[in-house]
């Protein structure tokens, strides 16, 4: 069968084992080469073509309910639920989501882009069709990184409580992003590589194979769950939970799997499937990649392996940057440690943990625990460094608040990822951080406009003694390491006037601080632009002295407007009674779709031009 004839995942019901298998090879190819030229999550994708084959195979979506968690793994799901057409679109502005999307497809009943959310929602699904006397399945796909998660132990408590109708596909390929860390994975090791693993894929062939065209397949399981405790004493993972289980199973077999799934759907109860995976399965870079740079990639050339995109000369990511200031201070500092939530090659610490091995703490996917154990590491004595994306922080709010904040300890966050972050989309946009962090008590906010004020923040978060944390985005910025960077006096901005009369004040952070100033100055506009590099505390004085200026703020900022620092800056001016004429630019009450990041900002009207067009109609004014 052509892949371009597959327009649901009925069309793949007649097909033999070998039909399917040329299938899996096509659709592997077909990912290789389309991922190249868009971008995208590869090496999970082609780690799942057998199962999510095997998957659509036995059940029947969208009746049953199939799960991905995260959902960065559905692109085959997509490719058999008739949506390969779209994959020219993939990750692009108003195209195809590199995640399940129910706008997309009636085969996409769950909605993520950060991990362990498939059981709870695979669970409430359950208990919803059995108060509507439905009878069909759900099903939901989970990697090992995300199962050793809190918030899939909780749901995992429950399932078993409930005892309800329900097939847990425990993927595991020994990898989430980077490699696994913890006594859950230890677990998951001795269970993928006992001494019963090696005959079991026989075994669990041989019962099935005996079994003839008629027999109750639920006779078989009980036989099978016997076969299993008698042999397999390491399923008391899951049967501490009252979870049955069949396993380890060949993740790359399709006959074995669509057996296997088979019995797990005619089921009575929650049952877990353990599939074994190669992460990258077909394509030798990806499956020989252990630091996880191969999950998601930017278009690349398939034959070589190498990247298509270009860093410029003398640049380094936002990320490096702050890791090798880190690496600096930790060198003056031996108190300084750095601890992360899964994400050491993502955030660029690969060379700290390298260096200081003592000093450093891989907390896998689980970011409230991270938080709590760098509160406690503070309050010890230490100088812990939490580095994690801005919308995985989200999930450690009540952390940073409760644990941090409240005790007034000396945790530096290191927020990467902040602000709009193009085509992983909604999910992931980091534009939220401003208005949850300013909130808390205690709590110093700020963002570097370029990578010189970035060391000195970082430098200036490890002398104070109060939570702190420090943004900055994903992308590239002039990088050269000062080994003699001093620090900044806390709550400071800056301004920038083209004269003693500027007649517009044009207050903003980050990068496109400079961007703004190269503009007015080129177009020999009479605008004053104001470095707010903290949002919190606020620079008083300064504000003071624009309000004094008695001329026309524009505040813009790339985050959400409700919250942030315009936000505070009204909320400055209300209080003390200043009478200013403020104009706001930033993100409206919405959530923001994928895309590149120009055409976001002029989607969102806060491009440059937007901006200046603003300062032109108040000029003319």
């Amino acid at each position: 069968m052509n892949i371009y004839d597959i327009e649901s995942p009925e069309d793949i019901q007649g097909l033999s084992v070998s039909e399917l298998k040329e299938l899996a090879a096509e659709i592997r190819n077909f990912l290789i080469e389309s991922i190249a030229k868009t971008g995208g999550h590869l090496s999970s994708n082609l780690g799942v073509v057998e199962l999510s084959l095997a998957m659509h195979y036995v059940f029947r979506s969208p009746i049953d309910k199939l799960i991905f968690d995260v959902g960065h793994q559905s692109y085959v799901h997509k490719i058999l639920t008739g949506r390969i057409n779209d994959f020219k679109t993939l990750r692009q502005f108003k195209g195809m989501s590199g995640f399940q999307k129910r706008r997309e497809s009636i085969h996409d009943v769950w909605e993520a882009g950060h991990s362990s959310t498939s059981l709870s929602a695979a669970l409430g699904m359950a208990i919803a069709r059995d108060l509507r006397g439905e009878t069909h399945q759900v099903a939901a796909l989970i990697g090992d990184g995300a199962l050793s998660s809190g918030m899939s132990m909780e749901a995992l408590n429950q399932i078993g409580s409930e005892g309800r109708n329900m097939v847990i596909i425990f993927n595991d390929n020994n990898m989430s992003i980077s490699q696994n860390v913890g006594a859950m994975d230890e677990a998951f090791t001795k269970l993928r590589t006992s001494k019963p693993y090696n005959n079991l894929k026989h075994d669990v062939s041989d019962m099935l194979s005996q079994s003839k065209a008629g027999n109750n397949l639920l006779k078989g399981m009980r036989q099978l769950k016997n076969t299993l405790k008698e042999n397999v004493v390491d399923t008391s993972i899951f049967g501490e939970f009252n979870l049955d289980y069949i396993g380890p199973v060949d993740g790359h077999d399709l006959r074995m799997l669509i057996k296997v799934l088979e019995i797990a759907r005619k089921h009575k109860g929650p049952i877990v499937v353990h599939v074994i995976t190669k992460k990258g399965k077909g394509y030798s870079f990806a499956e020989e990649d252990k630091e996880g740079i191969w999950h998601g990639v930017s278009s690349f050339d398939p034959k070589s392996g190498k990247t298509l995109a270009q860093m410029p000369p003398q640049h380094a990511s936002w990320s490096e940057v702050i890791a090798e200031a880190l690496i600096e201070a930790a060198k003056q500092d031996e108190r300084i440690l750095a601890l992360t939530p899964a994400m050491i090659s993502g955030s660029k610490l690969n060379k700290f943990f390298s260096m200081f091995p003592e000093r450093s703490f891989d907390c896998g996917i689980a970011e409230e625990h991270c938080v709590t154990l760098a509160a406690a590491l503070a309050q010890s004595g230490m100088r812990p460094f939490v580095s994690v994306y801005s919308s995985f922080m989200q999930r450690a709010y009540d952390q940073i608040q409760q644990d941090a904040a409240r005790m007034d300890l000396p945790v530096v966050f290191g927020i990467d990822r902040c602000g709009l972050v193009g085509e992983d989309g909604e999910t992931h946009h980091g534009v939220f951080d401003i208005s949850m962090l300013r909130a808390i008590p205690n709590m110093i906010l700020s963002q570097p406009k370029d990578s010189r004020e970035a060391q000195a923040l970082l430098k200036t978060a490890f002398v104070q003694n109060h939570p702190f944390a420090i943004r900055y985005p994903r992308g590239s910025v002039k990088f050269q390491l000062d080994h003699d960077i001093q620090a900044i006096p806390i709550g400071s901005w800056t301004i920038h006037e083209a004269t003693s009369e500027d007649r517009i004040v044009l207050i903003t952070y980050g990068s496109d601080v400079d961007k703004m100033i190269a503009k007015a100055e080129v177009n020999q506009l009479p605008v004053s632009v104001v470095n707010a590099r903290f949002f919190k505390p606020l620079d008083e004085q300064m504000m003071q002295y624009i309000a004094q200026k008695q001329c026309p703020i524009i505040i813009y900022e790339s985050d959400i407007l409700i919250g942030g620092l315009s936000s505070a800056i009204l909320e400055y001016y209300n209080d003390h009674h200043l009478d200013v004429d403020v104009k706001r630019i930033g993100i409206q009450d919405h959530f923001v779709q994928h895309g590149s990041l120009p055409q976001l900002r002029k989607s969102e009207h806060i491009d440059i031009n937007s901006v200046f067009q603003l300062i032109t109609e108040l000029l003319c004014d």
